[in-house]
C-alpha cells in the first residue's frame, strides 16, 4: 500500500499531509502511527488528512497525532495545511480551513518559494481556571486552565532547570483531565515576552505549538505576566501573538520540505 505525503513544519513543529482521498480508510489509526513513527516511518508530531474546498472553506483537515488519537485543532498544522493548498493550487490571500475547532481564518503575509508566513486567527481563548492547584506526584502546581479549541494546562515557572518534561507527561494523563491535556510552561521573559516549553497531547515533547502558545499567551495576560503584543519564545524561534479584540491572532512559518510515497 502507497500513501503520498508532503512533509512541513511549522517552527520545527512537523507534520505529514494526505489528500483524504489518497489515504484509505481502514485502520487510519493505525496507518498514523506507522508514518509518523521516526525509526521506522517518515516521521512527524501528526498526519493531517485534507479535504479539498467545499465552497465555505478552501479545506479541510483531520488531525491525527503520532500516537494515532485525534486532535480538534494544531495551530502549527493548520498553518502547515495553509502552504500544503496553496501549493496546491488555492489563490486566496485569506485561507479558510475548516477545523475540529471551527472555520479558522489564516493571513497569508510572505512566500519565498516554499517557505510560507501567516498570521491565524486562533480565536477567543476561554480562561476555564486561573488559578488551580493541580495535585501531582511532586506536590501541587498552580495553574491555569485554558480552552482554545482544544484543552491547555499552562504551567507558570521560575526557569526550566527541572525535569519538566516528567512532569508534562504527568500532567498529560492527569485523572483531571478525562481527555488528556496539553501542557505548556511558561516563564515571563519581559513586557511583552514570554518564554515557554511543550509537552503535547499525543506528541510528547515538541519545538513549538501553536495553539498551545495561545493558551500560554492567554495564561500569561490574565496571570499579568505579560501583555499584548507578545512574543512567544519557543525553543524553534519566536512566534508573534496579538490581540483582535478578544481574538488571539499569532502570527508564523510553514516550510514544505519533501514529499513522496511511504510504503505502508
Amino acid at each position: 500500500m502507497q500513501i503520498p505525503f508532503t512533509k512541513a513544519h511549522g517552527a520545527r513543529n512537523d507534520f505529514l499531509l494526505t489528500w483524504a482521498a489518497d489515504a484509505p480508510e481502514r485502520d487510519r489509526v493505525a496507518m498514523a502511527r506507522a508514518i509518523c513513527d521516526r525509526h521506522t516511518g517518515v516521521g512527524a508530531d501528526g498526519w493531517i488528512l485534507v479535504t479539498p474546498a467545499d465552497g465555505e472553506s478552501d479545506g479541510a483537515i483531520d488531525l491525527y497525532n503520532s500516537d494515532g488519537s485525534t486532535a480538534e485543532l494544531s495551530g502549527n498544522g493548520t498553518r502547515c495545511a495553509a502552504a500544503f493548498l496553496i501549493r496546491s493550487g488555492c489563490e486566496a490571500e485569506m485561507v479558510r480551513i475548516r477545523t475540529g475547532a471551527g472555520l479558522k481564518r489564516l493571513r497569508l503575509l510572505k512566500r519565498d518559494g516554499l517557505a510560507f508566513e501567516f498570521e491565524m486567527e486562533m480565536g477567543v481563548p476561554e480562561i476555564r481556571a486561573t488559578r488551580f492547584d493541580l495535585p501531582l506526584s511532586t506536590g501541587a502546581r498552580d495553574v491555569t486552565l485554558v480552552w482554545v479549541g482544544n484543552p491547555q494546562c499552562a504551567v507558570p515557572v521560575d526557569d526550566f532547570d527541572f525535569d519538566w518534561r516528567s512532569m508534562g507527561a504527568e500532567i498529560e494523563q492527569h485523572s483531571h483531565f478525562p481527555n488528556r491535556t496539553n501542557v505548556s510552561f511558561v516563564k515571563t521573559a519581559g513586557e511583552h515576552s514570554i518564554e515557554v516549553r511543550f509537552y503535547e497531547r499525543g506528541a510528547g515533547e515538541t519545538m513549538s505549538s501553536g495553539t498551545g502558545s495561545t493558551g500560554a499567551v492567554a495564561a500569561a495576560m490574565v496571570r499579568g505576566l505579560a501583555t499584548p503584543p507578545i512574543e512567544v519564545r519557543t525553543p524553534a524561534g519566536p512566534l508573534h501573538a496579538r490581540m483582535k479584540g478578544n481574538v488571539v491572532l499569532l502570527t508564523g512559518p510553514a516550510d514544505i520540505v519533501a514529499e513522496g510515497l511511504f510504503l505502508l
